[in-house]
């Protein structure tokens, strides 16, 4: 019971001060050493809290680490071991100092070493307590990994700390920190979970910051590995050769290197950016795909040398992509920020990013769909950059939008069955947005002058398509009585050259030739319409299939229907054909009437003659195929301009054109001012 109520009491400092020097520490240690039951899961709890406020170190030895260390290993009861793991948390955290413990290893990952040697299978019961089912043990356990993995960064050789972190690894600890953070438990285990992500950063950056140097056997075996991986499937070819034969081919081939994909025979050059981690992504490459690397190769040998695919420089450029996306640069002091709002479910989404702990299937995944690109469009060595560019928005986009819940095979799948069109489109909005950012009101100026041009340019299209004419169906026509039975007659209308009349003729039938402009008897003046009025939609193309229906009964349900002011006297659609001399005419003196009904066939035709007629009017068109056409024409001028348009340097390259050779063309030719018309 006494040591129940110490578990409440110990966590104050000024009662720690007088617990310890009315020496009830020397008690509490010895509980800990020999106690069972819930009154050792008591001391446990004790002993932890009483360390959390930096107190007691003196009573812990190495015979307490190994006490614990057994409990880890051994004891199965859950509120025992959240205790011992709290305690071995405090020691491997606690600041390395001069004082007589510090030196004899009483701290940090070094303190455990020697309690690890006697249970080796600590590190591995560690890791299987992440899929325990009590949460609270998961974060214990997690937090204890965390501190080990940071004191080994911080303070083991260069060559100890990559072995405990491969060891940790090799055990399974990024599967289950994976599905930890893709599970519900987010609440509980935020913490240490954001501060493994962060270790795993730390992890990337030291990797990085190592460069690559040759004298260390671990580094020269590494780029060997490279090479021999890549002549395997020559020495099989070859196999009359004598192994001295072989290796002197090797070393006397003058694109050694160069042919793996790297830019010059001194291969150290190429790793400068991305140093060891580099490295390492191109080896595990290898060394888990070698078959793909080797046929690879040599389907790239039989290519001229500017079509081969640089293997090992793509391989770096993937993980610079990553590196970059990740934001792995990014420093702890930041990643300890998101510590403020963890209390938020709705950040956690966003703080989470379990894909970064697979980081090799991604480096895999990547490199697999730069080579699918390279393919794709046919690039060559001096599209090399611009292939890196469609990877990175191809990351962006996928791994970048991936919700946390997504299965990395998933997101692999995804990367693998990407569109090139559809990455392209996302590439021209990223590079629209990129400039609206920078040039915001210009590049409005830039839209409008666009959109005015694409209106001119449509508005001479259909304006084109009334000058070629088309036929109608004709309903009480004058002519009417003239068709043949069950045959309503046709009218063929055009637009005249001068474009200020409408010209049109009835006829019994359609006619493959379109007749002459001068044999049709009736015409409009144009300076007479006062509006044209139709039931073309003005949001849609839904009339199609209404439309297939009329074209089989000679009937359209479409009408363009022409109002003007016309005399009492004449007919209405005979009006104005006294050679435009009614034009002198006061309006006031007339009525407004229909000067002229069509029924288009087709939304198309409907489009073109709506819009024409109102765009020579100098009115706005409204219907939706002609917008979605003044869209198109206005959004690839921009597009145009954009990509003709030297933003940044770094990011944004390109070459001016190349002006077209006159080679071969003379004077002769003209220009036709009717358009063909």
């Amino acid at each position: 019971m006494a040591v129940f109520k110490l578990q409440s009491s110990i966590g104050d400092p000024s009662f720690a001060d007088i617990f310890i020097a009315e020496g009830g520490l020397t008690r509490l240690r010895s509980l800990t050493l020999h106690a069972s039951g819930n009154t050792l899961a008591y001391s446990l709890t004790s002993l932890a809290r009483l360390l959390e406020v930096d107190k007691g170190w003196e009573f812990v030895d190495q015979e307490v680490v190994e006490r614990i260390v057994e409990l880890i290993v051994t004891h199965p009861l859950v509120n025992i071991l959240r205790g011992a793991m709290s305690i071995l948390v405090s020691i491997v955290s606690h600041p390395h100092t001069g004082d007589r413990l510090s030196q004899n290893g009483a701290f940090g990952f070094r303190a455990l070493k020697p309690a690890i040697a006697i249970y080796p299978q600590f590190l591995e019961m560690l890791v299987s307590r992440l899929s325990s089912a009590d949460h609270a043990l998961c974060a214990n356990a997690l937090q204890l990994i965390n501190s080990l993995m940071r004191d080994s960064i911080t303070n083991d050789s260069e060559l100890e700390w990559p072995k405990f972190i491969q060891r940790l690894q090799d055990l399974g600890v990024i599967r289950a920190v994976y599905a930890l953070m893709q599970g519900s438990a987010l609440q509980d285990l935020a913490h240490p979970l954001i501060e493994f992500q962060s270790l795993t950063k730390v992890l990337l950056r030291k990797w990085k910051d190592i460069a690559l140097d040759l004298e260390k056997p671990e580094h020269r075996r590494a780029l060997k590995g490279i090479h021999l991986a890549s002549n395997s499937e020559r020495n099989l070819e070859n196999g009359v050769e004598n192994d001295n034969e072989a290796r002197r081919s090797k070393r006397h081939n003058p694109e050694k290197w160069r042919r793996l994909g790297f830019e010059s025979e001194s291969p150290t050059m190429q790793f400068e950016s991305m140093g060891y981690l580099g490295m390492m992504d191109v080896a595990d490459y290898i060394r888990n795909h070698q078959d793909e690397f080797q046929k690879l190769l040599l389907e790239q040998s039989t290519k001229p040398t500017k079509q081969r695919c640089p293997i090992a420089r793509a391989s770096l450029s993937v993980t610079q992509i990553l590196y970059e996306h990740f934001e792995v640069d990014k420093s702890e002091m930041e990643d300890a920020k998101s510590y403020l709002i963890l209390e938020s479910r709705a950040n956690l989404d966003k703080l989470f990013k379990p894909l970064l702990l697979h980081w090799t299937r991604l480096h895999v995944a990547g490199l697999h769909a730069f080579f699918r690109l390279w393919k794709v469009t046919g690039a060559e060595v001096e599209d090399y950059e611009k292939i890196v560019e469609l990877v990175r928005i191809l990351v962006e986009s996928v791994v970048g939008g991936a919700p946390r819940t997504k299965d990395v095979h998933d997101v692999e799948d995804e990367l693998a069955d990407f569109e090139y069109t559809r990455l392209r489109e996302l590439q021209m909005e990223l590079l629209e947005l990129t400039y609206e950012d920078v040039w915001g009101q210009h590049l409005r100026q830039v839209r409008e002058e666009l959109h005015h041009e694409a209106l001119q340019f449509v508005k001479e299209q259909r304006i084109r398509c009334l000058l070629q004419g088309a036929w109608f169906p004709n309903e009480n026509s004058p002519k009417a009585d003239m068709a043949a039975p069950g045959d309503i007659g046709w009218k063929f209308v055009q637009l005249s050259h001068n474009r200020r009349f409408l010209h049109f003729g009835y006829f019994d039938g359609v006619r493959k030739e379109y007749p002459e402009l001068d044999v049709l008897p009736e015409k409009l003046d144009l300076s007479t319409v006062s509006s044209v009025v139709s039931n073309v939609s003005a949001t849609s193309d839904g009339s199609s299939s209404s439309t297939v229906k009329s074209m089989i009964h000679h009937t359209s349900t479409t009408k363009i229907t022409i109002y003007g002011y016309a005399q009492s006297g004449p007919s209405a659609e005979n009006y104005g054909k006294n050679n435009g001399h009614t034009r002198s005419t006061s309006k006031a003196t007339h009525r407004e009437a229909v000067l002229l009904s069509l029924r288009p066939q087709s939304p198309s035709i409907a489009s073109e003659w709506l819009d024409g007629l109102l765009m020579l009017l100098n009115q706005q068109p409204i219907t939706a195929e002609t917008s979605k056409l003044i869209k198109l024409v206005s959004d690839y001028g921009l597009k145009i301009r954009l990509l003709n348009v030297r933003f940044d340097d770094g990011v944004f390259t390109c070459e001016p054109p190349n002006v077209p050779s006159r080679e071969g063309l003379d004077d002769d030719y003209y220009y036709d001012v009717f358009g063909g018309a």
